[in-house]
Formats: structure tokens, sequence, C-alpha cells
């Protein structure tokens, strides 16, 4: 048996659940669990088990309901963790349980939960200290498991946890403001550069993204996570310097193709520790929305991620980074990122297997996206802007959509009446209201 195997084994003769995943993980992925909580509004729409929507009524506002099997995802960063009332399980998991309704109720089917950070675990780890977050210190034990709680809240209600791997960041933003012992800044220091103030592994060290890909395998080895997902922080910097003495060794050459060719390394090597605990398990990535940035100052090659297939497949998904508005204009007057215009532009680029999903910025409602023309903030104050984009992606034939961040939707105290309002609009575009 496997190790997940074993785990699970266990996991189902502790918990006296049927097996540690609860549900069949393509159900979850598919967002076609059978929710505890609305399970006769699912009944009656048809979806579950992945249904056809086809005899389900019209969501309200006249648009489509969702098409079976579309990711609907928000992410739950560490902003929001910190909030959570860390002083008992008991406490946390009243904090988890009220996350995962308002998910429910919003017709969300997967959180995209950042469980790694700064280098660092929100779960029990022999390779990361535990998180600050948890406890205030960096390593310190909080007395429970938090991913254990957020796992069994989500599956108990059928939504999918997708673990959120920050890969290569241990330091930035005064965050955390002391690293432990047992950081790999302290442990492997040899690995670790510092960019903007900030600590962070070499992409360009093979062992410390060995050991990036073991902490990935450990985690869908020991918790019933139903993906992984990798952030936009890739190089931390376009500085020649960090990885001089690396890119020298293989031969100079053309330094952005070499680093290129550094995370792709990384990525490839995360996807497939996924794949061999379980192949129906998914990897995706964040990638920033600007194409030229990913390649030339991320360098992740988004192109060739998606041209991948088969043996090559270096992602299952990519989910960019929109979080314009349509109408947005550059100071030189280019509406390339307007929404409409960037969406078009990523639905182009040729695709073997890897789904493209959409990120939508609920951060901007009501200040708006800095656009060059000066009506952002009004466009992004109709209440209903994120629900109008999600039906943007529909018709481009995205495969669904993640909400940046769980904070802007159900905390926001600057625009707490937008917030309501962008909250409706959604739930009637996903068919619950």
């Amino acid at each position: 048996m496997s190790r997940a195997g074993k785990y699970r084994a266990k996991r189902a003769g502790r918990s006296g659940r049927a097996g540690g995943r609860r549900m069949g993980r393509r159900a979850f992925l598919t967002g076609a669990g059978a929710a505890a909580v609305g399970l006769g509004l699912w009944l009656r729409r048809g979806w579950l088990n992945g249904g056809d929507p086809a005899s389900a009524p019209p969501a309200a506002g006249g648009q489509d309901a969702p098409a079976a099997g579309e990711w609907r995802a928000v992410w739950v960063s560490y902003i929001e963790l910190a909030g959570m009332d860390w002083t008992s399980a008991d406490a946390f998991r009243a904090d988890a349980q009220a996350m995962m309704d308002r998910c429910a109720a919003l017709g969300l089917n997967t959180v995209i939960v950042q469980v790694r950070p700064f280098g660092d675990a929100l779960y029990r780890s022999a390779l990361y200290p535990w998180s600050h977050l948890c406890t205030g210190a960096q390593g310190r034990d909080p007395g429970f498991d938090p991913l254990d709680i957020l796992l069994t809240e989500a599956h108990l209600r059928g939504i999918a946890v997708e673990g959120w791997i920050n890969p290569y960041r241990l330091q930035a933003g005064g965050l955390p403001r002391a690293l432990c012992e047992t950081n790999l800044a302290h442990t492997h220091p040899e690995w670790v550069v510092e960019a903007g103030g900030g600590l962070y592994l070499n992409p360009a060290i093979p062992e410390a993204a060995a050991y990036v890909a073991d902490g990935v395998a450990e985690l869908v080895q020991n918790y019933p996570v139903d993906g992984v997902h990798f952030d936009d922080y890739f190089y931390p910097t376009t500085d020649p310097a960090i990885d001089a003495a690396q890119f020298a060794a293989a031969g100079g050459g053309d330094l952005a193709a070499f680093r290129r060719g550094q995370i792709t390394a990384l990525v490839k090597a995360a996807r497939d520790a996924v794949k061999a605990a379980d192949p129906t398990l998914r990897f995706g990535v964040s990638p920033q929305g600007n194409p030229d940035n990913d390649l030339n100052q991320q360098y992740c090659d988004v192109y060739a991620w998606l041209a991948a297939g088969g043996a090559d497949a270096v992602v299952d998904y990519l989910c960019p980074q929109l979080y314009w508005g349509d109408g947005f204009t550059l100071s030189n007057g280019s509406q390339r990122f307007a929404y409409q215009n960037i969406l078009a532009e990523w639905a182009a680029i040729p695709r073997a297997e890897a789904a493209l999903y959409v990120g939508l910025g609920a951060w901007q409602i009501g200040d708006g996206d800095g656009s060059a023309d000066g009506g952002a903030a009004a466009r992004w104050s109709t209440g209903r802007v994120l629900a109008d984009q999600v039906a943007g992606l529909r018709a481009a034939g995205a495969g669904g959509y993640a909400l940046y961040r769980y904070g802007s939707l159900f905390e926001n105290a600057a625009w707490p009446e937008l917030a309501a309002a962008e909250r409706a609009a959604l739930a009637a575009a996903n068919g619950m209201a």
C-alpha cells in the first residue's frame, strides 16, 4: 500500500469515516460533491454527481446557469487565516464552519487555502516549521491541526480544498518578524538569496527545488487535499546577480531562458509529486495576468506550460490573474489589459490538456483598478462587476474562476454594501438565488 493509502486507511479508522477523502476526488474537483448544507437545492437543480444543468431553472438576472464541472473558487490567504480565532481547536473550527458556509451559499465549490506562505506550514510537517500565523511565533505548535479542521469542514459541505503554496518565499514585507531555527534560512542558508528586503530560496539551486517538491509530496500524502496550487511568486527579482554562479556553471547563454528552465523544472516536479500520490489530483498555477511579465520577470513559460501534454504535462490548469475591469486603460492609451481584451488573449493561447481558469480581482471593489481614463472607481462600483466578468469568461470558454480574495467579499469594511451586492450577483450567476 502506498504512503497515501496508509494515511487514508489510518485516518478512516481514527475518524470512523469511509476513507480519508470522504468522496471521490473527481467529484470534488468538478464541483459535484453533495453539500451537507443546501443539499436539497442542489438535488432540485440536478447538479449532484455531475447532473445535466439543462434541467435546472435559469439563474436570476437572466444569466445562464453555470456549466456542470465549472471550477468556482476563492483564495483564502494568510491575511484571512491570521484573522481567525486560534485560541483553541473549537474556536478555530467555528470560524472555519462560518467560512465554508459562506462559500457554499455563494455557489463556490473550491477554496484555495494558503497552507505554506513563508517557508512554514499550517499543518503538521517534518519539512517545514509551524507558521507564525498559528501562535504568533514561527515553529510553535498550536496544539491542533488547522488544515485538518479546514478540510473536514469544507468536505462536509461538498467543497474541495486546494493547498496553496508559495514555493520560494521565506520572509517578505517584515513577515514573519522572526524566523525560527528550523526555517530554511537557518538550516540551509546556502539556498537563500535576498531580494527587495525579503528572503527567498534561490530558484537556480536544484537541491532547494527538490526540497519544495518533497514538501508537495508530503502534503498530498499526509492530507486529503483535493489539489495543489502555486501562486505567481517565482523569481523574486530580475537582478542577474542572485543566480550568477549557477548560470555560469550551466554554460551561460540566455539568462531568461535559463531561468524559465529552472521554474519549469520545479513546477513539473511538483505536479509529478502530486500525480505520484494520486493521479486524480490536479496541480495548478496562478500566474500574473500579463504574459510578458510571466515570461521575462517571473520567468514562468506559460505558453509552453499550456502547450505541453501527456508525459510532458507541466500543469493541469492555469488561472491567470486578470484583475482589470472592462475599459481599463494604460497611461499610453493601450487597452490591452482591459478585461475583455486580455481574457481573449489568454483564451487564444493554444492548449493541449491544461484547463484555463480566470483569477478575478474582488479586491478592486469600490476602489477600482487604477485605469488611466479616470473611470475605474465608477466601473467597480456597480455591485455586479464580478458577476459580469463571470459571464464573460463563460462566453470565452474558460472552465471556471477564482476570486481574490475571501476577505474582499465577506469582510470588506471599506465597501460593505458594494461587497454584499457583488455577493448577491455572484450567487445569482451561480444559480443560488
